[in-house]
């Protein structure tokens, strides 16, 4: 398709397959022609059912989901994947759904695009995603703080010696504050650097924030580690778990 460049390609995921997963066959066509011509391999699924037997059978480096799917929605999938994988996963949610993009969140999507949506900013967001789910940069040795193991280049962290199951951002939003601790952030910088948005709904951060703590502390209830600053936004304690 003109005017679609070759982000895949560009950016070293050329080949990369992406799972589209999308009841409205018109809406599914469009998406799969923007990221075949940027690149991808794409996959089709038409409700949630086929989306976890094309999970099973083609293993996709990426999942771009309806959060409304016959038989089994979308955050129902999501929390499937979540049991037991690390795919990133994008819903594609109403325009104006704050609940859904919530809920979608909570169930771990990694990221939302609202509908209508632009072709060309999903095929972007699915390679902000995947490049940062993909160690294909320069490593980074792994650093020890705080009972914590994080291996940034394979992006695992181990806490007491086990890993963690975190997706994309939950992730990425760790490895932040970990390199900036004691340092409260807003959650509009936190946006900015971890999702890359200068604009967007400040509730991502705190639903990410919020998976994140179930699976860092202790006690999510009163957290020791992620600490939230009121008035300001967050900040790492690292020490305080020792």
């Amino acid at each position: 398709m003109a005017g679609v460049e070759p982000e895949a390609a560009a950016a070293g995921l050329a080949d990369r397959r992406v799972l589209v997963v999308e009841d409205d066959e018109t809406v599914r066509e469009v998406v799969k022609t923007y990221l075949d011509a940027a690149g991808y391999i794409v996959d089709e699924a038409a409700d949630g059912f086929a989306a976890l037997e094309s999970i099973e059978r083609v293993a996709p480096d990426l999942v771009v989901m309806d959060r409304m799917l016959p038989g089994i929605d979308g955050a129902q999938v999501c929390r499937r994947i979540r049991a037991s994988a690390d795919i990133p996963v994008i819903l594609l949610t109403a325009l104006g759904g704050t609940d859904d993009r919530i809920d979608g969140l909570e169930a771990g999507a990694d990221d939302y695009v609202t509908k209508p949506f632009s072709p060309r900013e999903l095929v972007l967001r699915v390679h902000s995603v995947l490049r940062r789910s993909i160690a294909d940069y320069a490593p980074e040795a792994p650093f020890e703080l705080g009972g914590f193991r994080i291996h940034p280049s394979a992006r695992i962290v181990h806490k007491g010696g086990m890993p963690l199951v975190l997706s994309v951002r939950e992730f990425e939003l760790f490895a932040f504050l970990l390199k900036h601790p004691h340092r409260a952030f807003t959650r509009e910088e936190l946006l900015q650097a971890v999702w890359g948005w200068r604009f967007g709904d400040l509730s991502t951060v705190t639903v990410t924030m919020r998976r994140l703590r179930e699976k860092v502390e202790d006690d999510p209830q009163h957290p020791r580690i992620l600490r939230t600053v009121w008035g300001v936004g967050y900040r790492l304690d690292i020490e305080e778990a020792e």
